[in-house]
């Protein structure tokens, strides 16, 4: 089976111009961002790679946590994308996740254990990960926790 995702664009001038683009429910303005000389505009290609990374990323997690069968409490995550300018080129060097996870109260070492293997193995299980593994450096940096249990 395959899926196809399409997304239109528009731009509307030279390099320090702005445009939009729309796929699905994505619809949104984009430019060069400030840091690189550009007008700032709406969101820019460094920041969808890295949301597209860092989503497909959380999305994963989330899905091999629950099939482990590790209860969470809440799961949240930032992310960091490194992006190096040598002789004026751009290169996306790497990105680092930080899952910040916590585990129903009750949870003991076994179960912290089992999420920090599984938050390794999660950037291996993502297609976004894949499909730029060898060019972009990836890297996680998990923080697991347990909840208190409510006091009576």
């Amino acid at each position: 089976m395959k899926h196809t995702f399409e997304l239109n664009a528009v731009w509307n001038g030279g390099r320090n111009s702005e445009g939009t683009i729309e796929a699905g429910k994505l619809k949104t303005q984009i430019s060069i961002p400030t840091e690189m000389g550009g007008p700032g505009v709406g969101t820019n290609p460094d920041e969808m790679l890295l949301g597209a990374a860092a989503t497909c990323y959380l999305i994963s997690l989330a899905a091999m946590l629950e099939r482990a069968g590790i209860e969470t409490v809440s799961l949240t995550q930032q992310s960091e994308g490194i992006v190096d300018v040598t002789n004026n080129i751009f290169t996306y060097e790497r990105i680092i996740h930080r899952p910040h996870i916590v585990l129903k109260a009750g949870s003991g070492e076994r179960e912290v254990e089992r999420a920090r293997l599984l938050a390794g193995k999660a950037e291996g299980s993502c297609m976004i990960s894949r499909a730029i593994n060898g060019n972009v450096g990836l890297s996680t940096e998990p923080i697991i926790r347990i909840a208190e249990a409510e006091k009576k």
